[in-house]
């Protein structure tokens, strides 16, 4: 092969895909696009709130009214003087959205049955404020029956909610550092997301650019001035340099969105966020969902200022545990097992789509190759679990799901040696794979008229 020749076809590959408009498209709104997959789930959970909801209420036992506690979603009418069969044909006429029949005490099973009626099926977050308060009201209740003095006050008091504060040693310094296992695990997921995707969709592109030249013949042009094997390689390294080319931009754009929202808004503001400020925000979080403040904290046995300090101390951790991270070994390793990743499917795909003439042909000769792709994604989105364990291990080490596994590891710390090996055995195996496809891309590239099998493959395989 010449170098000269793959260099050409590399340059060509590059400037015709940077230049496209689906590219410049992707790439500057890839980071925007992100950044409101994080923000729109919280948006619609606020938006889609039931607001200004009335609901009626026929209490015959006496205990559960006084639990029907209204906030800024619900307002609950006490009608316990009225019959059911009265109220429930009157909802429109009376402004009410729904209607509660709690029936008398049931001093055997020591708990109330409950009956709603609306015009429209209630939603969830009404049900559950519902549900919510007419559970207090029923534990109230059966406390009240083992007639010792301040018994919920005791329950409070025994119930332990321990805060645990987790710190990570550094090997070589021996410093401690704070760390939160929810942001490692968060990291993980999301670089085993982005990785899958760009390993899947950047090989498919180049099988997809393989089975268009194919099919227009342009191919039998090219390979009269180049070797097919140089063509290959050229147009999988071609896309790849696009590929490298719309991650960088991604993560200078990401880094420059980031840094105007924190300039914006200030990390340090959010640190020094005042315990006042936090209770507040979360008895307003709280009413927001139909979830009465006071009655949840008295069922989580805490009190809202101690839910505050618990959950200040996670977000510190949180903060810190993000400042902390090795954003350099990140992202280099994303590079390298995204690089090697890529070019041991591509050679696959490649081959692929030397070997048909449509992409319909395509998805009985795709299966063996994306079964351990899969594969390597479903282990990946489990490995925070036990990062360590056998499954993932393995996962980590075997190069057909290692570009995935393993990066799924490195946030939760992997020893350099396993990291080196790994590295080794995907370089070795796509260089046997890599051979091992352009002997199937010479032959199949110029193939037509005729649907190719796993046979077809084997056969082209063992030819000299």
């Amino acid at each position: 092969m010449k170098f000269r020749n793959i260099k050409t076809i590399i340059a060509r590959e590059y400037s015709t895909r940077v230049k496209k408009k689906s590219f410049l498209l992707v790439t500057f709104l890839g980071p925007i696009f992100f950044a409101a997959i994080c923000i729109l789930p919280s948006v619609i959970m606020f938006m889609t709130e039931d607001k200004g909801k009335s609901v009626g209420v026929i209490d015959q036992s006496g205990i559960v009214m006084p639990k029907m506690v209204d906030n800024s979603s619900f307002t609950f009418v006490d009608y316990s003087t009225e019959s059911v069969e009265n109220m429930k044909n009157r909802l429109d006429e009376l402004g009410l959205d729904a209607l509660v029949a709690v029936s008398e005490l049931d001093t055997q099973a020591r708990t109330v049955y409950v009956t709603s009626y609306s015009n429209k099926p209630l939603s969830m977050d009404l049900k559950e404020a519902i549900q919510s308060r007419v559970d207090n009201a029923v534990e109230d209740y059966r406390l009240s029956l083992y007639d010792i003095s301040d018994l919920k006050q005791i329950m409070k008091d025994v119930k332990s909610n321990v805060i645990i504060t987790s710190y990570t040693m550094d090997d070589s310094t021996g410093e401690e550092k704070i760390s939160s296992s929810e942001v490692y695990m968060f990291i993980s997921m999301i670089l085993s997301i982005i990785i899958y995707m760009f390993i899947a969709m950047f090989s498919g592109m180049v099988m997809q650019s393989v089975i268009e030249e194919k099919s227009s013949r342009v191919v039998e042009v090219l390979v009269s001035s180049v070797k097919a094997t140089e063509l290959m390689f050229g147009k999988i390294i071609g896309v790849a340099c696009v590929a490298l080319t719309q991650f960088f931009l991604w993560i200078v754009l990401t880094v420059v969105i980031v840094s105007g929202v924190s300039a914006f808004v200030g990390i340090d503001s959010i640190l020094s966020t005042s315990t006042a400020a936090q209770t507040e925000q979360m008895t307003m979080m709280m009413e927001g969902m139909g979830v009465d403040a006071d009655a949840a904290m008295d069922a989580a046995g805490m009190t809202m200022p101690e839910m505050t300090e618990m959950v200040d101390s996670e977000m510190g951790a949180v903060l810190s545990t993000l400042r902390d991270l090795n954003y350099v070994q990140l992202i280099i390793s994303f590079v390298i097992y995204f690089f090697l990743g890529y070019l041991l499917y591509a050679s696959f795909f490649a081959a692929i789509g030397s070997a048909v003439e449509n992409e319909a042909d395509t998805q009985q000769l795709q299966i063996p190759v994306t079964i351990p792709l899969m594969l390597a994604f479903f282990i990946a989105l489990y490995a925070f679990k036990s990062p360590d364990s056998a499954v993932v291990f393995w996962g980590s080490m075997i190069p057909f799901t290692s570009p995935i596994v393993m990066l799924a590891r490195i946030p939760f710390g992997v020893a350099t040696w396993e990291i080196v090996v790994s590295m080794v055995l995907l370089v070795a195996t796509f260089a046997l794979c890599a051979w091992a496809s352009a002997k199937i891309y010479k032959i199949g590239i110029l193939m037509f008229g005729k649907k190719t099998s796993f046979k077809d493959l084997w056969k082209w395989l063992k030819q000299k």
